[in-house]
C-alpha cells in the first residue's frame, strides 16, 4: 500500500511528460522528458546497421529502422514502469530524424520498395554531374535561389530520381499510382499513426527543405522543380509545420497519443540548444558535423559554400525562420571507420586515450573525405587521403589526426559562416555523441581559437523534438516563452595553445584538403556502368 502511495505522489509531482524518437543514421533513441524542468528521465537506444553493397553506396533497412523505434519505445516504457513513472502521464510524441535519407515505399502493402539510400550515399555522383553539365554555365548553384541547395549526391530529389530509373519495382508502382515518397520521418509517422490502414502521410518544412523539391520561399513543393527532377507530385508527403498534432499512434503501450512534433535531427538541436534568436548558432557531433546559425524570418543566401535552410516552423500559423548550415559528411563516421574497416580501436573511448597518449598527430593529416567534401566545397570528386606519414608515424597519431579532422573542418565552416553574416561567433556551443570525448572539444576550442561550451545533457536533438511535440496547439504541455525555458548547466573549453601554432596546422590541412580533390572523375569512373543498370529491389 505505502509503495504504491508513494509512488503515485511521485507521479503527481512529475507533471505531463514528452517523449521524442531520435531516428539517426547510426542509431535509434527514444526519450522521456519532463515537460516541465526538460529533464530526460529514461531512454533506450538501438544500433541500426548500415550495408555498403557497391563502393559509395550506403543503405539501410527500412524495416529494421522502424522495429528499432518500436523496441526502443517499449524497452524505454519498462525502465519507466520500473521507476515508477506513470507512462499515461505521455502526453506527445515528437519524431527527429537523419535527413535527405530517401524511401519509396507501396502504400496498398505498406511494403518498403528498396532500402533507404542514406544521405552519405553517392551512387548518384553521375547523375548529379550530367544535371550540372545540362544547367547555364555548369552551375552547380543553378537551384539555389529556389532551394537554398548546390545540386549534389546530398539531396533526396537525385536518389529519388535514381530509385525511378534503375528499381523496376519503384517506377512500376510510380506508374500503377501505388507509390509514397518519404524522407524517414514520413515513413515514420506513416507507419506509427496507422501505415496502409490510415496512416498519414506527411513531412514538415525542415526536412522537405532538404529535397531540392521544395521552394524555400513559398515554403511547399515547387512544380517547377519537380518538373525539373521528372518527380510525379503526387508520390510527395503534405508538407506540414514543425508543431502540430499530425496523428495519433495506433498501436502499443502508447497508442492514442498524439504525435505533434516533427524536425530534420539538425533543426531539433538548434531548437534543443534554444537557439531562438538570430545570430545564435549550434554545432553538433553526429555521424556528420552540422553547424547552423538562426538569420531569424529570413533566409540568407551564402556566398561561401554554406546552405540556406529551414530551420523550424513551431505552428501551424508562426512565422518559420532560417539558417545558415555548414555540413561536414564524415565526423563521428571516421572513428566508426578506424574500428571497423581499420580494426585499429575497439570503440569510440579507445580512440580518446589513443590518441591522448601522444598528443599529437606529429605532422600527419586524415582528410576524410569518403562521401566527397560537403560545405564549404562541395567537391563530390574528393576522396579520403592521409598525408604526412613518416616512418615515425603511429595509430595513436592517426587517431589523433581523425580527431583533429573533426576541428578542422568544423574550422572551415565556421569561417564560411563568420564571412557570411559579418559577425564573428564569440563561442561555439556544441552538442552530439561525439561530445563527451573531452580531448575533442579541447582540440575544437585550441583550432577554433574561442571557447566550446557543452550543455551537461547532451541530448539536444531528441530535447528539441519533445519541446516542438510539447508545444504544439492541442498539447500545449511545454512552453517554448524565453522567460519559461529552463536554465541550462554547461561545461567550457578555453583555447589553450598560442593562435599562431593553430593557425600554422590550419593552414597545413587545408593543404592536405586541396591533395584530396579531383580523385574520382566520372571518366575513370568505373562503377559508372551500375548507374544505369538494372537494380533488384528488396525480395
Amino acid at each position: 500500500m505505502n509503495g504504491t502511495m508513494a509512488a503515485s505522489s511521485h507521479r503527481i509531482m512529475l507533471g505531463p511528460l514528452v517523449a521524442a524518437i531520435d531516428q539517426g543514421t547510426s542509431s535509434t533513441r527514444f526519450l522521456v522528458f519532463n515537460s516541465k524542468t526538460a529533464e530526460l528521465l529514461s531512454h533506450h537506444q538501438v544500433e541500426i546497421k548500415q550495408s555498403f553493397p557497391k563502393e559509395g553506396w550506403v543503405e539501410e533497412d527500412p524495416k529494421e529502422i522502424l522495429q528499432s523505434v518500436y523496441e526502443c519505445m517499449e524497452r524505454t516504457c519498462e525502465k519507466l514502469t520500473q521507476l515508477n513513472i506513470d507512462i499515461s502521464n505521455i502526453k506527445a510524441i515528437g519524431v527527429t530524424n537523419q535527413r535527405e535519407t530517401t524511401l519509396v515505399w507501396d502504400k496498398e502493402t505498406g511494403e518498403p520498395l528498396y532500402n533507404a539510400i542514406v544521405w552519405l550515399d553517392l551512387r548518384t555522383q553521375s547523375t548529379v554531374e550530367r544535371l550540372i553539365n545540362k544547367t547555364p554555365g555548369r552551375n552547380k548553384n543553378h537551384l539555389k535561389h529556389k532551394t537554398g541547395l548546390p545540386i549534389s549526391t546530398y539531396f533526396s530529389a537525385v536518389k529519388l530520381r535514381w530509385l525511378m530509373d534503375n528499381v523496376d519495382e519503384v517506377h512500376q508502382a510510380v506508374v500503377s499510382h501505388r507509390a509514397m515518397f518519404g524522407t524517414v520521418d514520413s515513413w515514420l509517422i506513416w507507419c506509427l499513426t496507422g501505415g496502409k490502414s490510415g496512416g498519414v502521410h506527411c513531412t514538415d518544412v525542415t526536412n522537405a527543405s532538404r529535397t531540392m523539391l521544395f521552394n524555400i520561399h513559398t515554403m511547399d513543393w515547387d512544380p517547377e522543380l519537380c518538373k525539373y527532377f521528372g518527380i510525379p507530385m503526387e508520390i510527395l508527403p503534405r508538407v506540414r509545420s514543425s508543431s502540430e498534432i499530425y496523428g495519433l499512434m495506433k498501436s502499443g503501450a502508447l497508442s492514442g497519443i498524439p504525435i505533434s512534433g516533427c524536425l530534420g535531427d539538425q533543426s531539433a538541436a538548434l531548437v534543443g540548444q534554444m537557439c531562438f534568436q538570430d545570430g545564435q548558432a549550434k554545432n553538433t557531433y553526429g555521424t556528420g558535423c552540422f553547424l547552423l546559425r538562426n538569420t531569424g524570418v529570413k533566409p540568407v543566401m551564402s556566398e561561401h559554400g554554406l546552405l540556406t535552410t529551414v530551420a523550424y516552423k513551431l505552428g501551424r500559423d508562426k512565422p518559420a525562420c532560417y539558417a545558415l548550415e555548414g555540413s561536414v559528411a564524415i565526423a563521428g563516421a571516421v572513428v566508426r571507420w578506424l574500428q571497423d574497416n581499420l580494426g585499429i580501436i575497439g570503440s569510440s573511448e579507445e580512440l580518446e586515450k589513443l590518441a591522448a597518449s601522444v598528443g599529437t598527430s606529429y605532422g600527419c593529416y586524415f582528410v576524410p573525405a569518403f562521401s566527397g567534401l560537403y560545405a564549404p566545397y562541395w567537391e563530390p570528386s574528393a576522396r579520403g587521403i592521409i598525408c604526412g606519414l613518416t616512418q615515425f608515424t603511429n595509430k595513436s597519431h592517426l587517431a589523433f589526426a581523425a580527431l583533429e579532422a573533426v576541428c578542422f573542418q568544423t574550422r572551415e565552416i565556421l569561417d564560411a559562416m563568420n564571412q557570411d553574416s559579418g559577425i564573428p561567433l564569440t563561442q561555439l556551443q556544441v552538442d552530439g555523441g561525439m561530445t563527451s570525448n573531452k580531448l575533442l572539444m579541447q582540440l575544437q576550442a585550441d583550432i577554433l581559437c574561442i571557447p566550446v561550451v557543452k550543455p551537461s545533457m547532451p541530448e539536444t536533438t531528441a530535447l528539441g523534438a519533445a519541446m516542438a511535440a510539447g508545444a504544439a496547439e492541442g498539447v500545449s504541455v511545454w512552453s517554448l516563452n524565453p522567460e519559461d525555458l529552463s536554465e541550462v548547466t554547461s561545461e567550457k573549453f578555453e583555447p589553450q595553445i598560442n593562435p599562431e601554432e593553430s593557425e600554422f596546422r590550419y593552414a597545413r590541412w587545408k593543404k592536405a584538403v586541396e591533395k584530396s580533390m579531383n580523385w574520382e572523375t566520372m571518366d575513370t569512373n568505373k562503377n559508372h556502368s551500375s548507374e544505369n543498370g538494372q537494380v533488384q529491389g528488396l525480395d
